[in-house]
């Protein structure tokens, strides 16, 4: 990731939290000699580890051996500001706050697979006006769809651009 030095982020709790309020995030790995993405939800656990699924019809999966790498972007608000907004003369730039994490992977099956869920299900649901929740659905049947995963932190880059 390229991080000017004044939009450097080492503060790990301040890039806990925005992983935390920013979890849609993009898993980026290799599969067959080429880079593939998913765009899907994360789940931030302590400080060390993110949980998420994928579709078992998306080939990405295919590569999660265990130990391998792979890298997960969060995003959060940018926008286009224009030279215009300024003092003085400059050049319009882009702002923009951004989450590169890497990390070892592992598949997650069975119980695990289900905890992690409900996890997610919890996060998402607690702001509805009628949450649900994953003791309310029948999910055994509907595991052989996903594959779950857990992945191992092994560095964070954050950079925060905002002029």
């Amino acid at each position: 990731m390229y991080k000017p030095k004044y939009a450097e982020n080492n503060n790990e709790a301040s890039v806990m939290e925005f992983i935390s309020k920013n979890s849609f995030g993009i898993i980026v790995s290799q599969f067959g000699g080429k880079v593939l993405a998913s765009h899907i939800p994360f789940e931030l656990q302590g400080e060390d580890k993110l949980l998420g699924h994928i579709s078992r019809a998306n080939p990405q999966w295919k590569n999660f051996e265990i130990g391998s790498e792979v890298l997960v972007i969060f995003n959060g608000p940018h926008a286009y500001i224009s030279s215009s907004w300024y003092d003085h003369e400059n050049v319009p730039t882009w702002n923009y706050i951004a989450v590169h994490v890497y990390g070892t992977i592992r598949i997650i099956e069975g119980d695990e697979l289900l905890d992690a869920l409900k996890n997610l299900l919890d996060k998402f649901e607690v702001t509805s006006q009628h949450p649900v929740s994953i003791k309310g659905m029948y999910v055994r049947k509907s595991l052989n769809g996903i594959v779950g995963f857990e992945i191992s932190i092994t560095s964070m880059e954050a950079s925060y651009k905002l002029s």
